[in-house]
């Protein structure tokens, strides 16, 4: 399994720490908010290789980054050539990008490289082995104006993912999607599809949205374990406060 990450965006709600360097590379309590993630990652034996998908701003930010990370696992840098927000791939363009570039034939680990999570992906993997499926992250979010920002699935007792959308304004549940998915080998070729049959592109859960309605797609409740969607200046410094707070 290889780990992607999403880090192509240009993140100009965080102008101006972001307008030069990359937002996963900004520091939480001593280390990277992608260390935060890969340390976690990197400790999991199925993983074999981490690709990182920048964009062209900000690729040799990661290629340094890359020399002195302290991954176990070899780490790729792509560059997508973009060179601005409107000029942007769009997540499910940049996976395609990589698949294509890197001709990869393995089960995937998708992760935004700007969310920060409190618990350990071993249960994630542990679900799509289990499911034998594509599985995402979900929490249960009581507040309508949270999931108004984010993607939004309707499950079925079982947990499997009936459809999602993307900021809707009226949400059919109140299950929120964290940016977090693994999808089997077998179904990359649907990525590539999808795009041609007019599957969004910007978001990365535009996927799910897709491939729920082709394959069988399952959903992990993270329950009370608690994600960081760091998007503003203002988060940026909670989330670093919370963390400083718990390094002590």
């Amino acid at each position: 399994m290889k780990t992607l990450v999403l880090a192509a965006g240009y993140a100009t709600r965080l102008y101006p720490l972001t307008e030069n360097f990359p937002k996963p590379l900004l520091e939480v309590a001593g280390k990277s908010i992608l260390n935060w993630l890969l340390d976690d990652i990197d400790s999991l034996p199925e993983i074999d290789e981490h690709v990182i998908i920048s964009n062209h701003r900000y690729a040799t930010h990661f290629e340094n980054w890359a020399k002195t990370c302290g991954l176990s696992k070899p780490v790729r840098v792509l560059d997508d050539g973009s060179t601005s927000n409107e000029t942007r791939l769009g997540a499910v363009r940049d996976l395609q990008f990589a698949i294509d570039a890197l001709n990869i034939d393995d089960d995937i680990l998708v992760i935004a490289g700007d969310n920060m999570i409190d618990f350990s992906f071993r249960s994630f993997l542990d679900l799509f082995y289990e499911k034998n499926a594509a599985v995402v992250m979900v929490n249960y979010e009581p507040d309508v104006a949270t999931l108004q920002r984010c993607g939004v699935a309707q499950l079925d007792e079982t947990l499997r993912v009936l459809s999602m959308e993307e900021k809707p304004q009226n949400p059919k549940s109140n299950w929120c999607v964290g940016p977090f998915y693994i999808y089997k080998k077998e179904d990359l070729y649907r990525i590539e599809k999808g795009i041609k049959e007019g599957c969004g592109v910007d978001a990365p859960g535009s996927l799910v949205s897709y491939l729920c309605e082709q394959i069988p797609v399952y959903a992990l409740d993270i329950k009370d374990c608690i994600r960081y969607d760091i998007g503003t200046l203002e988060s940026y410094e909670e989330v670093k406060r919370i963390f400083a707070a718990k390094n002590k």
